[in-house]
């Protein structure tokens, strides 16, 4: 995520890390190099030259002179002004404003192709699980019937209701029915999920303002692909002149490697981001807080995110008995290592992980990633599925035929088995520490929040 101005940034902040003092000519150095960072990053020019003045402003002012690590002041100079840049931290974070009388209505513009439908699903998830809302989902895009057919299967994988659309009706009419239909059936939010195109056009807009005037939606969130780069920032001042936009949800940001439009839209629209989306699973939503997305770029992590997480979606039930099982010496079998792969692929694998930990100066994430990636945790899952129950609970029992025999089911090699059971091993030896003393109790507390 925002890899290359991530590098360039981090750059610039090792570079004046160790200064003991900074003059102006080593801090027009930096700040150069920083506006070339966000140059290349293709930040909005008016967006760029704003927050290069703040930087150079404060980094020669007096709460820099005073300093007696004024190169560390001046990256916490830089992490501030970043993080005003994405958002004023007042209003972001929170998510969606659920202090309304239900059904809470929040409608969903953006072009085509930038995620409104996948996002919808996200967003429904998200509310299903962190807020316990009921919520129901509605498409108004007549032109696609595919977009229509893929919400229905959306609602249906996250749990959540769906209005029938009637192709044949017109967008206004199939809101002022869905709204109906979410007030008799006791639905905490609906989420409209509106027609796009693959440029902006009046007739659109006009389609859009029209629903908005109809609904009055609490929220009325712009949808956009974050590698549109400049695209995006033009659509998104267009849809912020039309509509009444109370925020944004950036979508694909895990393959965007410039972050040029995650530093733009906020300014462009005067509206924060709410979330950022990643990847096409349904649980790849996230809050967005700007303070930690500035502490990511600079490579300082986002620890907090990471557990707020991890308590998020850890099955509690699961982390509780593993924990009884191991302080009973009863061992840790392959079964038990499942779960913990699983429950891992669902935060995001190990590049989502990863990205969250304090890495400056140090190995980079992606780097990382490429020896420990979310496709090894697919291929051991898979290793473990291919093999019995008595299997899984008696790794010992696997011989060299077995192993042979669950190598062929899973379609991979005898030594990806001898690799995962030697893994399994390790943990197992590890779980027996942590098992001594009410150790593993206590992290698994930790963990869930329990």
């Amino acid at each position: 995520m925002f890899d290359t101005l991530s590098a360039r940034l981090k750059n610039v902040t090792d570079r004046m890390r160790g200064k003991g003092r900074l003059t102006e000519e080593n801090v027009s150095t930096a700040v150069r190099d920083v506006r070339r960072a966000l140059i290349e990053a293709d930040v909005a020019l008016p967006v760029i030259k704003d927050f290069v003045g703040r930087v150079r402003q404060r980094a020669i002012g007096s709460e820099v002179a005073r300093s007696l690590t004024p190169g560390q002041v001046f990256i916490k100079i830089l992490q501030d002004e970043l993080a005003a840049t994405l958002g004023d931290g007042a209003a972001d974070g929170t998510g969606i404003d659920l202090r309304h009388q239900p059904p809470v209505i929040v409608l969903l513009a953006g072009l085509q192709g930038a995620g409104k439908t996948t996002t919808a699903a996200k967003l429904a998830l998200h509310l299903q699980q962190r807020h316990a809302k009921k919520v129901m989902l509605a498409s108004l895009d007549t032109r696609r019937p595919a977009a229509i057919l893929q919400l229905e299967r959306l609602a249906e994988q996250v749990g959540a209701a769906c209005f029938p659309t009637d192709a044949s009706e017109a967008p206004l009419t199939i809101a002022r029915q869905a709204v109906a239909e979410a007030r008799r059936r006791v639905q905490d939010v609906l989420i409209l999920d509106t027609a796009g195109r693959t440029r902006l056009d009046r007739e659109l807009l006009d389609e859009l303002s029209a629903v908005h005037a109809e609904v009055k939606p609490v929220e009325t969130l712009f949808v956009v692909d974050s590698m549109a780069g400049q695209d995006a920032v033009n659509v998104a001042a267009a849809f912020a002149e039309a509509l009444p936009l109370t925020g944004v949800i950036l979508t694909k940001v895990d393959g965007d490697a410039r972050g040029g439009a995650a530093l733009s839209v906020r300014s462009v629209t005067g509206r924060p981001i709410r979330f950022i989306g990643t990847g096409e699973e349904t649980g790849g939503l996230e809050p967005f807080h700007p303070d930690r997305m500035a502490s990511r770029i600079l490579g300082m992590g986002d620890v907090l995110s990471l557990v707020e997480e991890v308590q998020q979606k850890t099955d509690k039930d699961k982390a509780e008995k593993l924990a009884t099982k191991v302080r009973k010496g009863k061992g840790f079998d392959l079964e038990d290592l499942r779960d913990q792969l699983g429950q891992m692929a669902g935060m995001g694998g190990i590049e989502s992980m990863l990205e969250k930990l304090p890495l400056a100066g140090k190995i980079p994430a992606d780097k990382l990633a490429e020896q420990v990636n979310s496709r090894a945790i697919t291929r051991q899952i898979a290793l473990i599925d291919s093999m019995t129950p008595d299997e899984r609970r008696f790794p010992k029992a696997i011989n060299g035929s077995r192993k042979r025999r669950i190598a062929t089911g899973a379609g991979q090699a005898v030594q990806d088995v001898n690799r995962l059971l030697k893994q399994h091993g390790q943990m197992q030896k590890m779980m027996r520490k942590l098992g001594k003393g009410g150790n593993m109790r206590r992290l698994m507390r930790g963990l869930t929040g329990g």
